[in-house]
């Protein structure tokens, strides 16, 4: 189980073959790491399958090769156009998830030089379309574990700049607490070569157009997102985990966030955020141990939330699996409270 999706293995991946398995995507949600939040967002689950397999099946299209099997309705698996009412499942093909030891505080990952294909790229793709007020750049700026010059910039970047061009960005996917990397970090724990990394960049930048074109579609801004990738057996790329959602991207109308930065934004305000901060420059490891549970979401904002991700499966797919007024309108009421 994680924090925000279940695992069912149906068949489990051997050093030879794929397996199959299954997302429950459930209405859990998680911020700054911490795990599952004390609020529960209703349906999002469901919204977030439907939208993934959106996106899968447009990218599909496109001759990008994903873990994609299909939407689980009463045992069958169906396109998004054969379901016949919202589902949180889906069924892929399953990698082999290959874990780097942990040695004196320090990650070796020498295991992904030894293994040909069939195993989870260590690596969380994040590209960069512009630098929204909350963008963890400006935080890494601050601390200086970045710098301009990684950034192509000649000066110091502003809250809601749009890039000239998109930049892709990475962080560890296996590890206890994700951490930022820099190009030749990336390549190295990967152990990719100069062209598998470079072609690495290159499916991220043109997946990162296509959903572009999505939400620009639905009035949106794309402003970044995280993607995950595979070998399959033959060690070619494969798109993995979930894409084009409400929680691996962030989209905005109107300077607002439409994603899960809106809790992010509540709590940004609240003393528990203060104790999170303070926790993880105490022990990046155990930081949890040090800090209170969360408080609740008010409660109108949690139905506003939970609005925005049904709307937004709504109008990306043009079909009505939910109820719910304009997405524009669900934005604008979540402005009036938050800003």
């Amino acid at each position: 189980m994680g924090s925000v999706k279940d695992l069912i293995i149906l068949e489990n991946p051997t050093e030879e073959f794929l397996g199959r398995g299954r997302f429950v995507f459930s209405d859990r949600y998680s911020v700054f790491d911490y795990g599952e939040m004390p609020d529960y967002i209703e349906e999002k689950g469901k919204a977030i399958c439907i939208a993934t397999a959106y996106f899968f099946e447009k990218l599909e299209e496109k001759g990008i090769k994903t873990h994609y099997i299909g939407i689980v309705e009463g045992e069958k698996i169906k396109t998004l156009s054969e379901l016949e009412a919202p589902s949180n499942i889906i069924e892929f093909k399953m990698v082999r998830v290959l874990k780097p030891d942990l040695k004196d505080g320090i990650y070796d990952y020498s295991i992904f030089k030894k293994e040909k294909g069939n195993f989870l790229i260590p690596l969380e793709i994040i590209y960069r379309n512009s630098l929204p007020e909350g963008s963890s750049v400006f935080k890494r700026l601050k601390e200086g574990t970045l710098k301009i010059e990684d950034l192509g910039f000649k000066k110091d970047p502003i809250p809601g700049e749009k890039l000239e061009k998109p930049i892709v960005d990475f962080s560890t996917k296996l590890e206890v607490n994700d951490r930022y990397l820099s190009y030749d970090e990336a390549k190295d724990i990967s152990k990719f070569n100069e062209e598998e990394f470079q072609k690495l960049i290159d499916l991220t930048l043109f997946i990162d157009g296509e959903i572009t074109k999505e939400a620009e579609r639905i009035g949106l801004i794309n402003e970044d997102g995280k993607l995950e990738f595979a070998f399959d057996i033959n060690r070619n790329f494969i798109l993995v985990d979930a894409v084009g959602t409400l929680d691996e991207c962030r989209f905005t109308f109107n300077n607002l966030p439409v994603s899960k930065e809106i809790a992010r934004i509540y709590y940004r305000k609240t003393k528990w955020y203060k104790e999170v901060e303070e926790a993880k420059k105490k022990d990046r490891f155990h930081w949890k141990e040090f800090v209170s549970k969360p408080p609740f979401l008010p409660k109108e904002l949690k139905n506003l939330i939970s609005l925005v991700y049904k709307a937004y499966t709504n109008e990306l797919t043009e079909k009505e699996w939910f109820k719910t007024p304009p997405l524009k309108d669900i934005l604008r009421k979540i402005g009036e409270i938050l800003l």
